[in-house]
């Protein structure tokens, strides 16, 4: 019995702690721990209508502006912008339409496919028209 206690007591020890370091912070990559401060903020909310607004900027050079209303089919619109500066001092810009069409950036950071390598060959362009011109009828097969 004594030994399963001190086995117990030995086990204790071993699994406190022993004084590791706290985590580094991360800081965003800004290279300053100071919080940035909202400079301007300027708000409408949703109205009647389901329009709304809004803009705001801070002291670290962060700017977010957006507006949105309800389109005629029920689906929401949503225009915007966002802005900053990398720590380089290169200037980022994000512009955005999102609507019925899905979201829809524009920046020239973001990534561009690579053109086709080939051009297709006539035959599979036909292949594929005739697949958008005569589409599958839907079938319930029951095993």
């Amino acid at each position: 019995m004594k030994l399963v206690i001190l086995c117990c007591l030995a086990a204790a020890a071993l699994a406190h702690p022993q004084g590791y370091a706290a985590p580094p912070r991360y800081d965003g990559g800004s290279g300053s721990q100071e919080s940035a401060e909202i400079i301007t903020d300027d708000r409408v909310h949703p109205d009647a209508y389901g329009k709304y607004s809004f803009d705001v900027e801070t002291t670290n050079g962060i700017r977010r502006s957006e507006s949105g209303s309800p389109a005629s089919n029920g689906a929401s619109g949503q225009i915007g912008q966002v802005a900053f500066t990398f720590p380089n001092g290169e200037d980022f810009e994000l512009s955005f339409v999102a609507n019925e069409n899905g979201y829809q950036p524009q920046s020239p950071f973001l990534p561009v496919a690579p053109a086709f390598p080939h051009p297709i060959p006539d035959f599979v362009l036909e292949q594929i028209e005739f697949a958008r011109n005569n589409p599958i009828e839907s079938r319930e097969t029951y095993g």
